[in-house]
């Protein structure tokens, strides 16, 4: 028989809590065997935010084929480099779907799309 879990103290602010559980090992205190598993879907991954120079003509035909399936060229960037490392790594990197890519944002308006790039 298991023995019963350590009551937790009640603690005056963050600060003392933290310093408790950063000396205390959880498992005197906490049952795991009776935790469940939870989702947090509204969560969203850390970004950061990256400078990437590219020939004209490569961004010029990113943008067009981002027009043709009416998403910004950026998501489609994003799609593609998760797409190639999870093909890359066997491992799935949380994609909206085979072939499909995140949906549309509103675009400001007075703004137009970008037009396709005219062949040279």
């Amino acid at each position: 028989m298991k023995a019963r879990a350590k009551r937790i103290p009640r603690l005056a602010s963050e600060a003392a809590e933290r310093r408790f559980w950063e000396s205390r090992d959880s498992a005197a205190y906490v049952d795991w065997s009776r935790a469940e598993r939870v989702v947090f879907p509204n969560l969203k991954p850390t970004t950061r935010s990256i400078s990437l120079r590219l020939p004209l003509r490569m961004l010029e035909r990113i943008k067009a084929e981002a027009n043709s399936r009416d998403v910004p060229y950026q998501s489609l960037i994003k799609v593609w480099l998760a797409e190639k490392l999870s093909a890359r790594a066997g491992v799935s990197l949380r994609l909206p779907g085979p072939g499909r890519t995140p949906a549309r944002r509103a675009r400001p308006r007075g703004r137009t799309p970008p037009r396709p790039a005219s062949p040279r």
